[in-house]
């Protein structure tokens, strides 16, 4: 059976999540939505999908398609998966998975009352090197994990280009902030790798003031763009995670976790992607950690007709997020990761919201009760 997939969003969606769905076999990307007709019907003829929209919710109750993949701004989304949900369709949704925790409470409720299958977008988990180190510790590489940190740290906006699709992160409100998009996808690996979080003590600030353009003009930006935080795993464990989007010559993703075996680090000078992620790992008795080799079995999976050579690099591990996703619609498997997932990441976030205000640990589950 086909799966037919309606896409909102012709800019991140057409140019990275498109390639993924079509990477997938038995998938029909059938539809794609902007904000207006002229625009959906030359993103439709552009990319070779039939049905142009321009009201998500035509999309979304058309009784033939079978996932809503939804990557607009949060604040704007929200109405549209909750939608989908009711409508009984599929979704792959963006990150952050709502604009506040209210929306994400409702999101979540409204996910397990319709029973089907949602994933967010926070693909880092199938990056191959992230997919290793994963194995590497569920096999007790590690031994007891005793602790580590993740930095993800980038440099979008120091020398802003006005064409940058992104410069609406100066806008406040949106459900945006350095901690809430970078954070969020690193917070999505560590509760993988590690399980939920059980406390957490931040500070969220903003440490650029201007975001100044190359003809003059200067935008102050109402989002923070760096946040710490020291999370507190129900298991024990404690780290360090540090986001922000304004970082010059940022040393981009960073994860280094130690046990009491051993050490793994991985690492990608941007945004964790197929090609670009290194993997290096040590023992006890080791005088330093070296380069892991990853097998071609999770470089170039069977399930996906891409390979991590792919341009955007990033359709690589969402090809093989979304085959999970189709798999898991079809009876096979769990997707991942899942609305359940992205629920307590967002309690999580909200955690840290509140302890930078009052300055003290928070409990996460004094926050979703």
């Amino acid at each position: 059976m086909t799966l037919r997939v309606g896409i909102i969003s012709a800019n991140w969606g057409a140019f990275a999540h498109l390639p993924a769905w079509r990477a997938v076999p038995g998938v029909e990307v059938v539809g794609i939505c902007t904000s207006r007709q002229e625009t959906a019907e030359a993103a439709a003829k552009r990319f070779d999908i039939a049905r142009p929209y321009w009201n998500a919710q035509t999309m979304v109750a058309e009784p033939d398609i079978d996932i809503i993949d939804c990557g607009t701004r949060p604040s704007i989304r929200y109405d549209m998966v909750l939608s989908a949900l009711q409508h009984g369709k599929n979704v792959y949704n963006a990150i952050p998975f709502a604009a506040n925790l209210e929306q994400a409470r409702t999101l979540h409720a409204a996910w397990r009352e319709s029973g089907k299958v949602a994933v967010v977008d926070a693909f880092s988990q199938w990056v191959p090197a992230l997919r290793l180190a994963k194995e590497m510790i569920d096999g007790d590489f590690l031994g007891r994990p005793f602790g580590g940190s993740c930095f993800f740290n980038l440099s979008l906006f120091n020398q802003p280009h006005p064409q940058f699709p992104y410069n609406w992160f100066a806008e406040a409100g949106l459900g945006v902030s350095a901690m809430r998009n970078l954070g969020s996808h690193a917070l999505h690996y560590l509760v993988h790798l590690f399980g939920e979080v059980d406390a957490v003590v931040a500070d969220d600030t903003q440490l650029l003031g201007e975001w100044r353009f190359p003809d003059g003009s200067i935008v102050r930006p109402e989002t923070n763009d760096f946040a710490n935080m020291i999370l507190r795993f129900v298991s024990g464990m404690t780290m360090q995670l540090q986001v922000s989007w304004s970082a010059p010559v940022g040393r981009g993703w960073n994860v280094d976790i130690f046990g009491s075996k051993g050490r793994i680090t991985a690492g990608d000078p941007s945004f964790p992607t197929s090609p670009g992620t290194s993997l290096l790992a040590g023992r006890i008795g080791d005088r330093s950690v070296e380069p892991v080799a990853i097998p071609e079995r999770l470089m170039r999976p069977a399930e996906i007709t891409i390979g991590p050579d792919v341009h955007p690099s990033a359709s690589h591990p969402m090809a093989i997020s979304m085959h999970r996703m189709v798999e898991a619609i079809r009876g096979n498997g769990r997707a991942a990761p899942g609305f359940a997932q992205a629920w307590h990441v967002e309690c999580i976030l909200e955690a840290a919201r509140v302890s930078a205000q009052a300055r003290t640990w928070v409990n996460v589950a004094d926050i979703c009760k």
